[in-house]
């Protein structure tokens, strides 16, 4: 499986979940929300990381963004989305995505578009 080459991020389907227990950045992801809607094809929500995450790694959806996750919501996926040819990082670009609880996966092509957007809203 490979990740989608779709870029830019206007032309790119892209998912995301919504935190159930905290609520204290919830401003901060609603802005980042509303600009993926407003410059991307749309936002998709399963209720699943894992799944939203398979799909980022078989090209079904472009990119993935979501906080308040434990580690076994996202470390099958992000491994997949890696060996698919994906970029997966934290909210700051690193690699604390496991423990720190925030994940941007996408393909390369529109990753560093979604960390912006994401890294300028969350500071």
């Amino acid at each position: 499986i490979r990740v989608s080459r779709r870029a830019p991020l206007s032309q790119s389907l892209l998912a995301t979940g919504f935190p159930y227990h905290d609520y204290s950045r919830i401003e901060q992801y609603f802005k980042v929300f509303e600009h993926f809607m407003r410059h991307s094809r749309g936002i998709r929500r399963f209720g699943s990381a894992a799944v939203d995450l398979a799909y980022v790694a078989c090209g079904r959806f472009d990119g993935f963004f979501e906080y308040s996750l434990n580690a076994w919501d996202v470390a099958g996926g992000a491994f997949i989305i890696r060996e698919a040819g994906g970029a997966v990082t934290d909210f700051r670009g690193g690699t604390d995505f496991l423990y720190g609880g925030e994940i941007i996966a996408a393909n390369p092509a529109i990753g560093r578009e979604m960390l912006e957007v994401i890294r300028e809203a969350f500071g």
